[in-house]
Formats: C-alpha cells, sequence, structure tokens
C-alpha cells in the first residue's frame, strides 16, 4: 500500500472561517457502543494547552473547575464517558507499510479535566473507517483490508479489518447494545498484557484481598478489578441503574477499586504513582466489574463500570481483560466461569462468551500454558485478543468555535 497524504482528502474537511467564526472539521462517529469525535491530528494544535481547550469547545465541557449536573448543550458530548471520547489520528509508515496512530482524549460533562492515560476498544473500531473516509489510508476495492493501529496512549498495537461487497458496501453485522446492522470491523489486541503494568497480574496474585473483598487484578490492555457479585449482595444480573441507584454498593467500589488502584502500582500518564486521590476521582482507570454465574447464554455473567459510571454493556477490551481472567486457575472469574475450554501447551484460540446488560459479548483469546516464571500470572502467555464490533459515521462537518481564546484563534488561523 501506498503512504497517503497526510491531510485528509475530502475538500469539505479542511478547516475554515465563516461569517467571522472559525469552524473546525471532525467526524462525529460511533465505534462500537462508544461515540465521540475523530479527529486529524495535524489540524489540532500541538500545545497541550490550546489542544485541550479546542476538545473542550468541541464536546461542551468547561474550560476549568466543576460544573456539576452539565448537559453538554453546547458541544457534541452526550454526558456518559462513553460518549465523551475524542481521538486525534494520523498515519506513521512502519516497516514499510501505513500505520495509523491513535491518542485518546477522555473527557467528562462535569469538570475540565482530560484524561489521556487510557485507549478505549469500542472507539478504536471506528478508526479505520475514518481513515477510509478521509483518504488518508488507501481505499478499500474487494474484499479484506487491514490495518494496524498504535496507540500512543498505551502503547498497544491492534489490528483493525473491514471487508468491502462487490457492491460497494461494507460488509455488516450486528453487535449487542446497537441496534441493526452496520460496517463490521474486527479488531485484534496485539501482545495486549500488561500495557500498563508490565505484568497480566499486576499485584503479583490471582487474587488480592482489599477491605475485607476478594478481587483479582488483571492487565490486558487497561488494568482491571474483578470481584464477585456475591460479596456485594448482587448477582451481576441487575440493570445497570439500578446498581447506580445503590449508594452503598457505589460507595464500596469505588472504595475496593481506588485502594487495588494503590496496589497494583498505576501510574499517571506523567509516569508518577497515582495517589489515593487521584484513583478516586479517576475517570479511566482502574476499571472495575463484578462477575457471577451466567444466568441462560454465555460463560459468565459481568456488569462493568468505567470505574466512575456503570457501562450500559460491556467495554470490548473490558471483555477482553475478564475472557483473560477466565483462563487463569484462581482468579475469581475462573472460579464462576462456567464451560470455557482449558488452556493446553499449544498456542489455541479459546472463545468466552460473556453475559452483559446488552447481550452476549463475544471474545477471543489466543493463549497457552507456560511454565512459570515469577508470578502466577506468568504461567498464562497470551499472544492476542480479538472481539468483533461495528462503527458508522454519525456526521461529517464543521464545529463553529464561538468562544475560542485570542490564542486559540490566532493558532488556527495560521492554518487556514
Amino acid at each position: 500500500m501506498m503512504m497517503m497524504p497526510l491531510l485528509p482528502a475530502l475538500p469539505e474537511l479542511v478547516l475554515r472561517q465563516r461569517c467571522g467564526v472559525i469552524e473546525f472539521p471532525v467526524h462525529h462517529m460511533r465505534g462500537g457502543t462508544s461515540t465521540g469525535l475523530v479527529l486529524h491530528a495535524a489540524a489540532v494544535p500541538p500545545d497541550p494547552a490550546l489542544r485541550e481547550e479546542l476538545l473542550r469547545h468541541l464536546m461542551g465541557v468547561p474550560q476549568s473547575g466543576q460544573l456539576p449536573g452539565n448537559r453538554q448543550i453546547t458541544g457534541l458530548g452526550r454526558g456518559a464517558p462513553t460518549s465523551n471520547k475524542v481521538f486525534l489520528a494520523e498515519v506513521e509508515q512502519h516497516a514499510g507499510q501505513p500505520r495509523l496512530v491513535s491518542t485518546l482524549a477522555q473527557l467528562a460533562g462535569g469538570h475540565a479535566a482530560i484524561d489521556w492515560s487510557v485507549n478505549c476498544g469500542n472507539m478504536s473500531s471506528a478508526l479505520q473507517l475514518w481513515g477510509l473516509d478521509c483518504g488518508v489510508i488507501e481505499a478499500l476495492a474487494i474484499g479484506a483490508h487491514a490495518i494496524d493501529i498504535r496507540n500512543t496512549n498505551t502503547g498497544a498495537i491492534t489490528t483493525s479489518r473491514m471487508r468491502r461487497e462487490p457492491d460497494g458496501s461494507f460488509t455488516a453485522a450486528g453487535i449487542p447494545g446497537v441496534p441493526g446492522s452496520f460496517p463490521r470491523v474486527d479488531l485484534f489486541l496485539q501482545q495486549p498484557v500488561g500495557a500498563k503494568t508490565g505484568k497480566l497480574l499486576p499485584t503479583g496474585n490471582v487474587q488480592d484481598v482489599v477491605h475485607g473483598y476478594a478481587v483479582s487484578c488483571v492487565d490486558v490492555a487497561v488494568p482491571m478489578v474483578i470481584a464477585p457479585a456475591s460479596q456485594f449482595g448482587k448477582t451481576a444480573q441487575e440493570a445497570i441503574r439500578e446498581l447506580e441507584a445503590d449508594a452503598a454498593f457505589m460507595a464500596a467500589i469505588r472504595q475496593v477499586w481506588s485502594a487495588a488502584g494503590l496496589l497494583m502500582g498505576l501510574r499517571g500518564r506523567d509516569g508518577e504513582l497515582m495517589t489515593l486521590e487521584e484513583l478516586e476521582r479517576s475517570e479511566t482507570i482502574p476499571k472495575f466489574c463484578i462477575v457471577g454465574p451466567a444466568a441462560g447464554e454465555g460463560n459468565i455473567a459481568v456488569r462493568y463500570f468505567t470505574p466512575q459510571a456503570g457501562h450500559a454493556s460491556l467495554a470490548v477490551s473490558g471483555g477482553c481483560r475478564l475472557a483473560a481472567a477466565c483462563l487463569i486457575p484462581g482468579t475469581v472469574a475462573h472460579g464462576l466461569a462456567r464451560g470455557v475450554q482449558p488452556v493446553g501447551e499449544e498456542d489455541a484460540e479459546i472463545a468466552v462468551d460473556i453475559a452483559n446488560p446488552a447481550g452476549i459479548l463475544d471474545t477471543t483469546i489466543v493463549a497457552r500454558r507456560q511454565a512459570a516464571t515469577g508470578d502466577a500470572g506468568d504461567t498464562l502467555a497470551i499472544g492476542s485478543a480479538a472481539y468483533r464490533r461495528s462503527a458508522q459515521i454519525l456526521l461529517r462537518g464543521h464545529v463553529p468555535l464561538y468562544q475560542a481564546s485570542a490564542a486559540l484563534k490566532a493558532w488556527l488561523l495560521k492554518q487556514i
């Protein structure tokens, strides 16, 4: 494949000024069960302060401080963490092939702080479609097209694969939590273990006791704390709104995930160890879930938190983390999972079907047993984790920046 131009090929997707107002080009997209913006990184200010100001304008969050109950009516955010994501994307050359580079900004409606520390498996499924639509990667003819995606937040490499039919349309798929069928994207997380901590089991243990609760801490793409639902008087069959309305439950899990984050030695984007207070405020790490036996289909049931809010379905990377935990003897997930194929001595694809509020998330873990060299997690070698999503373009166009600062206006005007 040939290297494509750095700037979007679509003439309508360029920075412009109309009626004295600068208008910024965006793709508003859905990836899996998340929504947000994908922006061409070359069009975004390199200065961190101006970059973050721009993203806050686009998503309708406060420029400073707190704004509890903000409905984001001045921007494209939708309130929930799953709909407050912005990807900055561009193309680089690697081993003679083009590769997408992604950087995720996680925003929240109620405050100005932006988290740059994690990736999003759901929104990542929108990136290949964005690149093809902009023309920054080679257009598909007929058949399958795959491209690697390097995420700068975590260093993770994902392979995204789409397919085009003879009539020019994309092969479509339906997924839990999204009505109808849309362009299908198969995503493969390559070497996902220890993305943030360097270990499959960041604490070195298959189980830890935190504030009296047994938990398993797993790092596959992003660290997650897994706890049996029964310890909290739950079943992992409850509606998310019901769980969020239980103040005692939410207070308990917040205490558990924050303390577990300290045990894992989690670090912020600056590389410094996160404090308990930072973990308590974190919108992104560690993720948290409660698990129980599946009531019907699936190998295990889950209710997932991002961590501050419950997820209407299940983050795909969270599904991969939980699926990996189901394969590790001794974890709380392994003890509750039913009907999962045991791991052998040769690499094999092992399916783990996870029941969540929206249905069943199908995951595949490529894994094998190996001789232990350190902690218990070393007994499992995970080569990749795969999941299927769908993506769509909700809107491509321009967002007028009515309240841009003088500094942001000056930088953007130089690019026109």
